[in-house]
C-alpha cells in the first residue's frame, strides 16, 4: 500500500477513543456554558461522543481532534439545543453593521490574539463574575466568545459555526464589549477600571 494512503488509514478504535476523551473537559466546561444548565451540557457532550465515534472515519488522522470535536460538539448545540430559544434571528441590518465592522478590524489589522482592551480587561476578572456575565450574553454571541476562549481562531470558528469571518469578528467584538459592560461594576469594585485606565494612558 503506498505511504500516502496509509497515513489516511484512520487510528484503530482504542487509541481514537483515548484521544477523544482527553478532550471530555474542555468540551464539558464549554458545553455547561452553552447551555447553561448541567443536566443539558452533559447530554450535549454525550451526545458529541456519539457522533464522533459513530463518524470517527471522516476524521482524518494527523489533523486537528480537537477542533474537529468541538465542531460537532458546536454543530449538536446549534441544530438541537438552539430550537429551545425564542431570541430573535439576525436582521438584514446586523449583517450590516458586521459586514462594516469586519472592514474596519480588517483595516487596523486586528487580530484574535491580542491587542484587544476589552478581552485583557475580561481576562482580569474572576472566573465566576466571568460565567455569571456569560449567562446573560445572547446565544449568538455566546457560542463565538467561549470557542474563542477556547483558543480557536476566527477561520475555525468560522468552520464549526457555518458562518463568515466578518461575522465572527462582529460577534466576538460585541460579545466582548456586552461583556465589558456587565462587568464594569464588578471591576471598579476591584480597582481593576482603574488599572486599565492608568494602563492605556501611559
Amino acid at each position: 500500500m503506498p505511504e500516502a494512503q496509509q497515513r489516511q488509514q484512520p487510528a484503530p478504535a482504542g487509541d481514537f477513543e483515548q484521544q477523544a476523551l482527553g478532550h471530555l473537559a474542555a468540551l464539558y466546561r464549554t458545553a455547561l456554558r452553552m447551555t447553561r444548565s448541567a443536566p443539558d451540557a452533559e447530554d450535549l457532550v454525550q451526545e458529541t461522543y456519539i457522533r464522533a465515534f459513530r463518524f470517527r472515519e471522516q476524521f482524518t488522522p494527523g489533523t486537528n481532534l480537537r477542533a474537529w470535536l468541538f465542531r460537532i460538539l458546536t454543530n449538536t448545540f446549534i441544530n438541537t439545543y438552539r430550537k429551545r430559544s425564542a431570541e430573535p434571528q439576525l436582521t438584514e441590518l446586523d449583517d450590516v453593521e458586521e459586514s462594516v465592522l469586519y472592514r474596519r478590524m480588517s483595516e487596523r489589522g486586528a487580530a484574535s490574539s491580542g491587542g484587544d482592551p476589552e478581552r485583557e480587561t475580561l481576562d482580569t476578572i474572576v472566573d465566576g463574575e466571568v460565567q455569571t456575565a456569560l449567562e446573560e450574553l445572547p446565544e449568538r454571541f455566546r457560542g463565538v466568545v467561549l470557542l474563542d476562549a477556547e483558543g480557536f481562531c476566527y477561520k475555525e470558528i468560522a468552520d464549526m459555526m457555518e458562518i463568515p469571518i466578518g461575522t465572527v469578528m462582529s460577534r466576538l467584538h460585541r460579545g466582548r464589549r456586552f461583556l465589558q459592560q456587565r462587568l464594569a461594576g464588578y471591576a471598579r469594585k476591584q480597582g481593576l477600571a482603574a488599572l486599565r485606565t492608568t494602563d492605556t494612558k501611559s
